[in-house]
């Protein structure tokens, strides 16, 4: 990955705890890591296949005075969300904010805080059993779409399974989509029980029939699990409607903990 940076850029803006820094504003010094593929741009010569670090200049500066935070924290974390958003070229962006001036009564060279925020890859396994199933998860993937936080970048045929664990409740349709998201994976979880929540999922029956089922299958090549969630989860190697969409939109996706394609599994 290709990076640009950009130091101490100076702003003058108004951020602060304290009402004094709202109203009468400091400077602040915002230090920029721009990670991307610019060979392209390097080959050809060409402005258009690379960030143009002076439009980031500006709009950070931009973002800086025309809003007022209590936290630099907050500063920083907007700053990196909205870089990734205005720019697509954009794979991750590293931001600092210092603050040289802070409100402290003991001698400091500068204050700042740090954030990165990323495009993450992932894999998402949906299905439906009630109601108009099409229509539910289309309602579903729309539902994503909207969401700046999320790209849908490949999206599978749907196909028809026979239920699994509890037997005794319709057939289900079934798909998976690819989609690349700045959330971090707990984030991303509760985003999409929102949605299952808006169009009527109840948990009622583990394994049950429902109208909107959407599970997080493969997150970059991340392995974790916690109470809430498992990475990848954990039996997606034994179900046939989790496999045969994945394999229709990545089969060379490598699981990382059986280290075999989707396509193998």
């Amino acid at each position: 990955m290709d990076l640009i940076k950009i130091d101490n850029l100076e702003v003058y803006a108004n951020h602060g705890v304290y009402e004094e820094e709202n109203i009468k504003g400091q400077f602040f010094y915002l230090s920029l890591r721009l990670y991307l593929d610019f060979k392209a741009a390097a080959e050809r010569d060409d402005l258009e296949k690379t960030v143009n670090y002076g439009e980031v200049c500006r709009f950070a500066a931009d973002y800086m005075k025309e809003n007022t935070f209590s936290l630099i924290e907050t500063v920083a974390d907007g700053i990196a969300e909205e870089l990734l958003y205005r720019f697509p070229l954009l794979r991750g962006a590293w931001v600092e904010v210092k603050k040289p001036y802070a409100p402290v009564d003991l001698d400091f060279e500068c204050i700042s805080v740090c954030t990165e925020r990323k495009w993450h890859r992932v894999f998402i396994s949906y299905g439906s059993n009630m109601g108009n199933r099409r229509r539910n998860i289309e309602a579903g993937i729309a539902a994503m779409e909207r969401e700046e936080s999320i790209r849908v970048l490949k999206i599978s045929e749907l196909i028809e399974t026979k239920p699994y664990g509890y037997t005794e409740q319709d057939d289900f349709l079934n798909g998976a989509a690819e989609i690349e998201t700045i959330l971090e994976p707990s984030e991303l979880l509760r985003l999409l029980h929102e949605i299952e929540d808006e169009n009527g999922r109840e948990r009622t029956v583990h394994w049950g029939p429902r109208t909107l089922d959407m599970d997080i299958i493969f997150y970059d090549d991340l392995i974790m699990d916690s109470p809430e969630l498992t990475i990848p989860h954990r039996e997606m190697h034994l179900r046939d409607f989790v496999k045969i969409p994945l394999s229709e939109i990545a089969p060379d996706f490598v699981h990382p903990i059986y280290k075999k394609r989707i396509c193998e599994l």
